[in-house]
């Protein structure tokens, strides 16, 4: 329970690699408030499944590219729990295509929901952050914004863009005790790797030394180390949770 008593803010909480953040936070003691964009009912079922006695798991539907709405969750959150501890921006999108494919439309929607949100959560808590002297963030990016990929190049420059703003929010940060680190995840196994042939998985294989995708708990339990008091000298890094593919 390393997390015990604490309280967190998760974008995009009900699939994948969020809602395992979010399982992974309540197991270890943490009050939890997660956003989503549409299903309701998949927020509630997560609810049901993740609170108990001892820890509240709270869906709040909106739209990370908003940063009104970033402020409303902070509000919310506040509300709930009187204090918060932890931000994990998870939130993102897909909208693959070759550049000379990729619209304008698709490009801007890709930026503002997986870069643009990571500035609006990380300035709405600002001001709670900086009053209490204490604050853990981390940001959800990908190794592909470190090696690039082709059909790619908006969530690239998305995931890039979360890499670079981790670093100057790290150090301007810093001196007010508050953590801000980012986790690069690899090749995991998602609704996206399911739509994935045997041919294509085994591609991905090749280039990875542990021979294997990665799980959704693999980096909900870097989230967990970098959200403890274990990471306190630790900020501004990017941890690779990809079974050796960046080395």
């Amino acid at each position: 329970m390393k997390l015990l008593n604490k309280k967190a803010i998760v974008t995009g909480g009900t699939r994948g690699i969020g809602k395992a953040i979010v399982k992974e936070l309540a197991e270890n003691g943490c009050n939890v408030v997660f956003t989503y964009h549409s299903s309701e009912e998949i927020a509630r079922k997560i609810e049901e499944e993740f609170s108990n006695e001892n820890v509240k798991v709270i869906g709040f539907k909106a739209d990370a590219s908003s940063f009104s709405q970033a402020e409303e969750v902070v509000k919310f959150t506040l509300e709930k729990f009187g204090s918060i501890d932890i931000l994990v921006n998870n939130a993102g999108i897909t909208k693959d295509n070759l550049l000379l494919r990729m619209s304008e439309q698709d490009f801007d929607t890709v930026i503002n929901a997986n870069l643009k949100s990571v500035f609006n959560y990380t300035k709405a808590i600002l001001k709670p952050f900086l009053n209490q002297k204490f604050g853990k963030i981390v940001n959800i990016s990908s190794v592909v914004g470190i090696i690039g990929n082709p059909g790619q190049a908006n969530y690239v420059a998305s995931k890039a863009g979360v890499i670079g703003l981790t670093k100057s929010n790290a150090k301007e940060l810093a001196s007010r005790n508050i953590n801000v680190n980012c986790i690069a995840p690899g090749f995991i196994e998602t609704d996206m790797t399911d739509k994935l042939n045997e041919q294509q998985k085994q591609a991905i294989l090749n280039n990875v030394p542990l021979k294997r995708l990665g799980k959704a708990e693999d980096i909900a339990k870097a989230v967990i180390f970098l959200s403890s008091s274990d990471s306190d000298y630790i900020t501004g890094q990017v941890l690779t949770v990809d079974g050796g593919l960046v080395m």
